[in-house]
């Protein structure tokens, strides 16, 4: 019986099979856009999310553990791909994702939403009740923990740039964390979140003055008063014409736009609003962050708030996904062994810090006990975009060791992890030393 009709040309199949490697090799073009990227960000982020869901953790872990599995810490790359598969520069490849220009594009977005969609809960009058009690407890629990911090890492063998550096980046709560992981918890709408959000805020203008602080310090030798004095100036503005021109002229414009009721034109308007804040904010040289807050609080001053709030939130959700996500994949921890421990003795130094110093600062402008206790808790563990950020200019700039951006990486994941935890602690610590108070 003839057979040869069933014998395979194995050579052909070799050939086939070489070319569907290479459309998933990501070295040799298949991450030629960032839509390949982006499908795997989504479809990993959705499984593991899922599974984090179903387990009844945050699903920032999900995100960012989604993240660390998409990025070179993952074995998995190291089992499927090429002893060189994987890129040791991070603005090239990270893991399987290649297009990073874009992922930190697609991330600032997220914080942009994440924070004007926060800024619709919180109207000016219950931002104007917690004022100068968020500015006075940031700046001490801020310049508490940078003092310390910077003498301890200096004991732990850093030299002085690289110990400020690292003190500055560890002083600033990341805002992007602690607000997702209170919207999750549904804690957002609390009185004492209000607080929090008043010294994130706070936090932010600082942080905006401290990295140009320390690229005089680094580049010059000496701190430029007069840079400082137009950051603070220029923040007080911004937020003073927030309140008076901003309440008077964008406010009845929404309401306007809202009065058509068609919820295209409300939410293109209201994202309008959104990006264009943050673009003014950028421009005279404060945070995105920033100036995405103070458009929420616009749009929350207008009668069609909650519906702005609902049609943005998908958006938000979408970006703020990417974000995290990304955060987790842009951490080279391949040398995680090297600084375990200095990781570990600086997350612990920076926690007890951040959670004294804003204690103390509680106490000092009178806070009541058990709002001081809780935004004490939820203040003192998570580092991130900030932290991330003025490290990153060290590095740059070439001021501090390269060692630095990792170590900062591994720091900003493992607050994040023990920031939910820290946050139900409050929960049952506050009610032991209201008992004591009674």
């Amino acid at each position: 019986m003839d057979i040869s009709f069933l014998q395979i040309d194995l050579s052909g199949i070799s050939t086939i099979f070489e070319q569907f490697v290479s459309i998933f090799n990501p070295i040799t073009g298949f991450h030629t856009s960032f839509i390949t990227d982006l499908a795997f960000i989504m479809i990993i982020g959705a499984i593991v999310t899922l599974a984090f869901f179903k387990i009844k953790q945050p699903m920032i872990i999900g995100y960012l553990f989604a993240g660390m599995l998409l990025g070179p810490l993952s074995p998995l790359w190291t089992w499927v791909l090429p002893p060189n598969g994987i890129s040791s520069d991070v603005s090239e490849s990270i893991g399987i994702l290649t297009d990073v220009s874009a992922l930190n594009l697609f991330s600032e977005i997220g914080v942009i939403l994440l924070l004007f969609v926060i800024g619709i809960e919180f109207p000016y009058a219950k931002i104007r009740s917690i004022g100068k009690m968020a500015i006075g407890v940031g700046t001490v629990g801020l310049f508490m923990t940078l003092g310390v911090i910077f003498y301890a890492a200096s004991m732990l063998g850093l030299n002085s740039m690289d110990s400020l550096f690292i003190a500055a980046a560890l002083s600033i709560s990341s805002t992007a964390v602690i607000v997702k992981i209170l919207e999750e918890m549904g804690r957002i709408k609390r009185e004492s979140t209000i607080l929090i959000l008043g010294i994130l805020i706070v936090e932010d203008v600082i942080a905006v003055i401290l990295i140009s602080s320390l690229q005089s310090i680094a580049l010059v030798g000496t701190v430029s008063i007069e840079s400082v004095l137009i950051v603070i100036i220029v923040a007080i503005g911004m937020i003073a014409g927030t309140f008076t021109l901003g309440t008077r002229i964008i406010t009845p414009l929404i309401d306007r736009v809202a009065a058509t009721e068609h919820r295209e034109i409300l939410l293109l308007s209201v994202l309008g609003v959104c990006f264009g804040y943050a673009l003014l904010a950028n421009i005279v040289g404060l945070s995105v962050a920033i100036g995405a807050f103070l458009a929420g609080v616009l749009v929350a001053e207008s009668k069609s708030s909650e519906v702005s709030r609902l049609l943005a939130s998908p958006i938000k959700d979408m970006f703020v996904a990417i974000f995290f996500i990304s955060v987790g994949a842009l951490m080279d921890v391949s040398q995680l062994q090297n600084y375990i421990v200095l990781a570990i003795a600086l997350i612990a130094i920076a926690i007890g810090m951040k959670f004294g110093g804003n204690v103390v600062g509680s106490i000092i402008f009178r806070q009541k006990r058990g709002k001081a206790i809780r935004s004490a808790f939820t203040l003192a563990a998570p580092r991130g975009e900030f932290s991330i950020v003025i490290v990153k200019t060290g590095v740059d700039i070439g001021a501090v060791s390269a060692f630095l951006f990792p170590l900062i990486g591994v720091i900003s994941i493992i607050t994040a992890f023990i920031t939910p935890f820290m946050v139900r602690a409050s929960d049952k610590v506050i009610p032991i030393f209201e008992k004591k108070n009674v």
